[in-house]
């Protein structure tokens, strides 16, 4: 079964998943069977790797060490086109609805299209929307876009139909790697609510107690990375 079937499925079925986000320039090879053991210490369903600037070129070899470590999925979350490897498993292939930047909502895309095609990749065309977290992330410094203000969710809302509307499979909420506040629920809730596709909530949630309000709010895929990378998840 493919990733996005699978997805799928755990929606209708009412089933949550945990996905770990793993930034290479944050992961010392060395260490990889303890990332890998940490990994399936928390029962996580998919591993995500990528970051928004890579000053280690380790991607590929990350993601076949993980692949021989672990048996759930490994999937591309690529911050630029030269993080594309077809070592992973998929890829989410991100447009940034939330901004105005062209060069994130489709040049980005343009430039890695031919690259995907010559490659195996399950590709999971994915809306991408970066919600205020309490501080500036390093996406919304790296794209020059504005998130999303924390008590606009009528606009959170319209951005999300947009992306469903626009055919894009999967809504990713993302507050930015540590960020000091989560997504909120109420946003979380409203754009639940209204569309069909599955939903991932990431950036800032730093415990299970949070992961499990994410999840009851409406979140499909809840990712952790800052917390695990600190060896702080509980």
């Amino acid at each position: 079964m493919s990733i996005y079937k699978n997805i799928i499925q755990n929606k209708k079925n009412h089933v949550k998943s945990l996905a770990i986000l793993l930034d290479p320039d944050k992961v010392d090879l060395k260490n990889i069977k303890f990332v890998a053991k940490n990994i399936k210490q928390q029962n996580a369903d998919y591993v995500l790797v990528g970051g928004s600037l890579l000053s280690k070129n380790i991607t590929q070899k990350l993601i076949k060490k993980l692949k021989k470590q672990l048996d759930i999925p490994v999937i591309l979350f690529p911050g630029n086109p030269q993080q594309i490897t077809n070592k992973a498993d998929g890829i989410l292939f991100l447009s940034l609805i939330s901004g105005r930047n062209p060069e994130y909502l489709i040049e980005n895309q343009v430039i890695a299209a031919p690259l995907l095609a010559q490659t195996d990749l399950e590709i999971i065309s994915t809306a991408y929307m970066l919600i205020e977290g309490g501080q500036v992330s390093s996406t919304e410094y790296i794209t020059n876009t504005n998130p999303i203000p924390r008590k606009k969710t009528d606009i959170a809302l319209a951005t999300a139909l947009a992306g469903e509307m626009l055919g894009l499979k999967m809504i990713y909420l993302e507050a930015g790697s540590g960020a000091k506040k989560p997504v909120p629920l109420k946003m979380i809730k409203a754009i639940s609510e209204k569309l069909q596709i599955p939903i991932i909530v990431g950036g800032g949630i730093k415990n299970r107690k949070q992961m499990l309000k994410a999840f009851n709010a409406g979140a499909d895929i809840v990712v952790v990375g800052t917390a695990f990378e600190n060896n702080q998840w509980k």
